[in-house]
């Protein structure tokens, strides 16, 4: 197993959880908020969704799935398009009311987009800087298990939030 092959497992295992967390689920469903001010699965889907979205377009430089193929308008949330959900309000996250199909759309849609660019993955790119606003910068490799880590976190999150519901 190469590099890229390690990272499209990984983050293979993302959309598994994701599907296994929405699916059989109705729209009141994925916007119930245990205690009445937690974080949704729906809000939570998304979220997770934006940044794999917003982290590794930047990283490969391509547009993001959400303005290139028109999911902003589709899913139709009241944020900017450049919005990931971090540092959102409880009021913000109450406005993510998202069906499943639309939440597996751009999920499947992102899902991808990231496979496609990790094809393209070497050894000798893990170590390119992708942002210098930290110290020390992240390198490609560092922003990409990064990724996974919090893909996964707000997955098993929301799986969480699934089991309160039965």
């Amino acid at each position: 197993m190469n590099t890229s092959e390690l990272l499209i497992d990984a983050y293979s295992r993302i959309q598994e959880e994701v599907h296994g967390v929405v699916e059989g689920l109705d729209d009141k469903e994925l916007a119930t908020r245990p205690s009445g001010t937690a974080n949704s699965i729906a809000w939570l889907i998304w979220h997770l969704t934006r940044i794999q979205d917003d982290h590794l377009a930047d990283a490969g430089g391509y547009e993001q799935v959400l303005t290139a193929d028109g999911w902003h308008e589709r899913l139709g949330l009241p944020f900017d398009a450049a919005d990931t959900g971090y540092g959102h309000t409880s009021d913000q996250v109450a406005q993510v009311q998202v069906s499943g199909e639309l939440l597996l759309g751009y999920y499947d849609a992102v899902h991808a987009r990231t496979l496609e660019y990790l094809k393209t993955i070497t050894d000798d790119e893990l170590d390119r800087i992708v942002d210098r606003r930290w110290n020390p910068p992240v390198t490609l490799g560092v922003r990409l298990v990064s990724v996974i880590g919090d893909d996964l976190e707000h997955a098993g999150q929301a799986a969480y939030v699934k089991g309160l519901l039965s």
